[in-house]
């Protein structure tokens, strides 16, 4: 209704000038000619246009200036204004194709200098003999402005429309690949296979590599837009390798799936693996990323492995080693990670004793046995690690083994007290 209004207004302008309804047919002859002479200069003016590979935008570019051009001649022939639903197929179709809105609002302003000359011209030769000149350029200029302000705000309006709603479709999509992925899929369930076959993530030859992140403060990942920002610093960091992202936030972490080609045909080379590509890249998204990553992944049914590994290298990064490696994680470690919970009830009893006398004694006796252990189990090594005396260092094993009833000595007493330590203290 507005633009409705805005049309009435101006049209009842170039009325009071002078200018009947007979414009619209003395607009007719120049219509071909209106729309090339604005076809060329779109061209000449917005290198978008002659730019795109699409072969549709040229074709579909001039069909919508003689679509303009049609609109104006039978608004001026005194019809009422109606919806323009080109105008909505036009954002649409420039939306889908990801063509950028400021080029199409540039042509608009050619499409304004095109129709000007063509619509005043028209209007001087139906103009009533008493009719003044400058009013009737008036009127023009003001209902040539009218509609090219009107369609351009409606140009605007629709395609933005259309590109939410395109990533709105685009994100569910996503989301919906990134869960089968992750959460993996049973090959006989038609639906899952054809979303990534269409996906392209059935392709043969390929690698593929999950990472974790998070910021050093897992408080800031209960915000959304953090740690979406944390999400596009990840992808960012990807985005000059010749590998595709799938980037999404699960369980307050930034999840992404990584994925390569592995070789490019059976009688080539392997490429390297995939995990060692993107580790130096991904030490660059900041101090405030901690990262875990996966070793590679041979196809996409091993991909819930490869999040499992990329969570458990992520309990391991820290300050100093911002992006772990699954591959990297030391094995002891890795064992005391994933057994502490389950072997707590089977730890001797003797663990806690000897970590109450370790407290008293300002943790030396466990220092004294990681650095026995560090030493290859050699007194004197151990003395000058620690800068003391050996004599001290057999006093402590003798207090530690009268608090175990085993001799820290010994290599089997010696694991077995280190093992149960970790485990207690992880």
């Amino acid at each position: 209704p507005a633009q409705t209004v805005r049309f009435d207004g101006a049209i009842r302008g170039l009325r009071g000038a002078g200018v009947g309804p007979g414009i619209g047919t003395a607009l007719e002859p120049g219509v071909d000619a209106t729309v090339g002479s604005i076809y060329d200069a779109v061209l000449e003016e917005v290198p978008a246009y002659s730019a795109s590979g699409n072969p549709a935008v040229l074709p579909e570019l001039r069909e919508h200036l003689s679509q303009h051009a049609a609109e104006v001649s039978r608004l001026l022939a005194g019809r009422r204004p109606g919806e323009m639903e080109f105008l909505t197929t036009q954002a649409r179709r420039r939306a889908e194709q990801k063509f950028p809105l400021d080029a199409i609002l540039s042509a608009y302003r050619c499409l304004h200098q095109g129709l000007l000359p063509w619509i005043r011209e028209a209007a001087l030769e139906v103009a009533s003999e008493d009719s003044h000149m400058r009013r009737v350029v008036a009127a023009v200029t003001d209902f040539t402005a009218t509609y090219t302000s009107a369609a351009g705000t409606l140009m605007t309006s629709a395609y933005v429309d259309a590109t939410r709603s395109i990533a709105e479709a685009e994100g569910d999509r996503r989301t919906e690949l990134l869960n089968t992925l992750l959460y993996g899929y049973d090959e006989a369930d038609p639906r899952a296979a054809q979303l990534l076959r269409r996906s392209g993530y059935l392709e043969q030859r390929q690698s593929y590599c999950v990472a974790v992140a998070r910021s050093v403060d897992p408080r800031e990942m209960l915000s959304a837009p953090r740690a979406q920002r944390m999400a596009d610093a990840v992808s960012q960091s990807l985005k000059d390798l010749p590998i595709r992202v799938l980037t999404g936030v699960r369980d307050n972490l930034v999840t992404v799936v990584m994925s390569g080609t592995r070789r490019l045909s059976g009688w080539t080379a392997p490429q390297s693996l995939l995990a060692d590509r993107v580790y130096p890249k991904l030490r660059m998204v900041g101090p405030a990323a901690l990262i875990g990553l996966s070793t590679d992944a041979p196809s996409t049914s091993y991909i819930p492995q490869a999040l499992k590994e990329a969570r458990i290298a992520l309990d391991f990064a820290n300050v100093a080693d911002r992006v772990m490696p699954y591959a990297q994680v030391p094995l002891r470690s890795m064992l005391v990670r994933v057994a502490a919970e389950q072997i707590q009830s089977a730890l001797p009893s003797w663990v806690h004793t000897l970590l109450d006398a370790d407290k008293k004694a300002r943790g030396s006796l466990t220092d004294t046995l990681r650095a026995y252990a560090e030493a290859d189990m050699n007194v004197l090594r151990t003395a000058k690690a620690l800068g003391i005396h050996p004599n001290t260092i057999y006093a402590r094993m003798q207090r530690i083994e009268s608090l175990t009833g085993r001799s820290p000595l010994s290599y089997n007493a010696l694991t077995e007290m280190l093992l149960a330590v970790d485990c207690t203290t992880h």
